[in-house]
């Protein structure tokens, strides 16, 4: 990350960080997996658009978000995405420009960010299928993948959002069965949360 991004980068980070941490309340689990160097693609599952901010919030390098390309056709917002070290990605099409740049960003040993479900699940299904990004840069650049699985509410001084992280791992030569083993090792982040979540739950309402 350039100097002239990372400067607004660290700002951004502790300015809204602190308001973002005051005003949901996350809760972060997991944290201990995440490798301190390396090449890094945290990958989770998305539901919200706040959900890249786990991870920035827990990493002490910066990350670098693919994001959607109209977010930086948008002149009210396209600054914000610019000076954080977002990568636009055009989803119309495959785009080889924002591919090379996050290349560049691993083979740099530096950290990316990627929602492989390629947008927000705003469906019934659990997870949306995941498409071959992450895994297949991973493979390119001999990063280390780090599952991460976001749930509960975004609302204000909430008590059950929760950022957990997995264990870290490499993608194998079968970009398929690589693929196949972070949606279950999603999932399964997912479903630990949510179990948790009804445990608490059920105490709460055996305490009344």
């Amino acid at each position: 990350m350039s100097k002239d991004v990372m400067i607004p980068y660290r700002i951004f980070k502790f300015l809204l960080g602190g308001i973002y941490k005051w005003y949901y309340r996350p809760t972060f689990i997991g944290v201990e997996n995440i490798p301190k160097e390396g090449p890094l693609i945290f990958v989770g599952n998305h539901k919200h658009i706040m959900d890249q901010n786990g991870p920035i919030l827990c990493n002490k390098r910066p990350i670098h978000y693919m994001a959607k390309k109209e977010y930086f056709d948008d002149k009210k917002v396209a600054w914000f995405f610019k000076m954080s070290g977002c990568i636009a990605v055009d989803r119309s099409k495959k785009d080889p420009i924002a591919k090379e740049k996050a290349l560049k960003v691993l083979e740099n040993g530096n950290c990316l960010g990627l929602f492989p479900e390629g947008t927000r699940n705003k469906t019934e299904a659990f997870l949306l299928p995941f498409k071959y990004g992450a895994v297949s840069l991973a493979h390119k650049t001999n990063a280390t993948l780090v599952p991460f699985a976001v749930t509960g509410d975004y609302v204000f001084h909430g008590d059950n959002l929760t950022y957990r992280f997995g264990k870290p791992f490499k993608a194998q030569d079968d970009l398929e069965k690589t693929n196949k083993y972070l949606y279950r090792q999603i999932g399964n982040l997912m479903r630990t949360s949510l179990k948790e979540e009804e445990k608490r739950k059920k105490a709460k309402k055996k305490q009344k």
